[in-house]
């Protein structure tokens, strides 16, 4: 059979001019370059052959199709009018400034239930690279325990769809409560006149996006913006003394007053540069734009003008063009706002007198983009002088 592949191969070949690559395994290709950590080897290539895939339809993921209700959310959706109007929804309706504060109590409910989900959509397989081979998902054991996935997750989502259909049916002092996401999501279905009909599945795949995929996405930035800092204690401590100047005179960290704190947006946004959301979002350590490109560097952006809302091409950690992430706005508040509180209200340091320079930076397989190892530190209270 190889054999033939290769005559095959040999009769069809036509003389391309393509890109520099690195060696290749046959049937296989490049898959051996990708099981480890997946960014290190793309940006290997990029060093040869500069590249930026933007699909503006993603490819089959088997992930995609059970546990995502057969692709209808906005990230795996395929481009056309359904997904114009699901993104039309999601910004204008779920993720604008008002519903956005309304957010704020829940943002990290239920996460720590749906780690393996999350895992799961980032993981990757040998049956997305043939995903005309029906056998394989049976064989392999995946597609069982991905419908095991959809099944727990969809009794819970159905549970709370019910639970707000009830509250609307059956009105009591909720005269003064404003619509939470579900809410907008139902009236949107039973009064919108939308364009496409908005079935329950994608009322339940939006809430997936807004609630799983967003909230894992901003908790991995919070933690590598930790890493960072304390692998760089001058950073730690700038940072800090800056919003423990800012919010001792009352000793409330709320969001009012985050943008005061000037020098903790610039440790995120060159956090977002080394560890954007999905690890994917290339070039991000380009030496054409940036010096020093593998350092942590925050200063890097004070007096520029790049920003994340995908118009500099050289940082892109939110995505660009049609695909872009329309909750930028909602991830960049709590990622800013958890931030403030860990370092207004603790000291931190490594446990077991582990050194600084010793902390291990390798970066996880997966859609996150998360550390490879968690981060474990030791938090110390913090008491503010003028609060009693």
């Amino acid at each position: 059979m190889v054999f033939k592949l290769r005559m095959r191969s040999n009769i069809n070949e036509s003389p391309k001019s393509l890109p520099p690559a690195p060696w290749k395994l046959p049937i296989l290709g490049h898959l051996h370059l990708l099981m480890f950590s997946l960014p290190c080897p793309l940006d290997g290539i990029s060093q040869k052959a500069w590249f930026l895939d933007a699909p503006t339809t993603w490819p089959f993921l088997l992930v995609a199709e059970i546990i995502l209700y057969n692709f209808s959310d906005i990230g795996f959706a395929p481009y056309g009018g359904h997904w114009r109007q699901l993104r039309k929804v999601c910004t204008l309706e779920l993720l604008s400034t008002k519903r956005e504060q309304s957010f704020r109590s829940i943002r990290e409910e239920q996460i720590s239930s749906l780690k393996e989900f999350v895992e799961a959509l980032g993981s990757f397989s040998i049956i997305d690279l043939f995903p005309s081979i029906k056998l394989l998902p049976v064989i392999s054991g995946r597609r069982a325990k991905f419908e095991t996935f959809h099944h727990d997750l969809d009794a819970m989502l159905q549970s709370i769809i019910e639970e707000h259909r009830s509250s609307k049916a059956n009105p009591k002092d909720s005269n003064d409560v404003t619509d939470d996401l579900v809410d907008v999501l139902l009236n949107l279905q039973d009064h919108g006149g939308l364009e496409f009909p908005l079935t329950t599945d994608s009322i339940k795949a939006a809430i997936l996006d807004m609630f799983i995929v967003g909230t894992e996405t901003s908790s991995a930035a919070v933690e590598w913006a930790m890493s960072e800092m304390i692998k760089n204690p001058r950073i730690l401590e700038k940072a800090k003394a800056e919003v423990r100047q800012v919010y001792d005179r009352t000793g409330d960290v709320n969001e009012s007053d985050l943008h005061k704190l000037k020098y903790l947006k610039l440790v995120i946004k060159e956090t977002l540069r080394l560890h954007p959301p999905l690890p994917l979002l290339l070039p991000r350590e380009d030496s054409n734009y940036w010096n020093e490109a593998e350092s942590f560097n925050p200063e890097r952006f004070i007096n520029s003008s790049v920003d994340y809302k995908g118009t500099n091409f050289e940082f892109i950690p939110f995505g660009a063009g049609r695909r872009r992430c329309p909750g930028m706005s909602y991830g960049m508040a709590a990622v800013e706002l958890s931030l403030a509180q860990l370092l207004y209200h603790f000291d931190w340091k490594l446990p077991n007198r582990m050194k600084n320079e010793d902390l291990d930076m390798t970066e996880a397989f997966g859609a996150s983009g998360r550390r490879k190892r968690d981060l474990y530190l030791i938090p110390i209270p913090y008491h503010p002088p003028c609060v009693g």
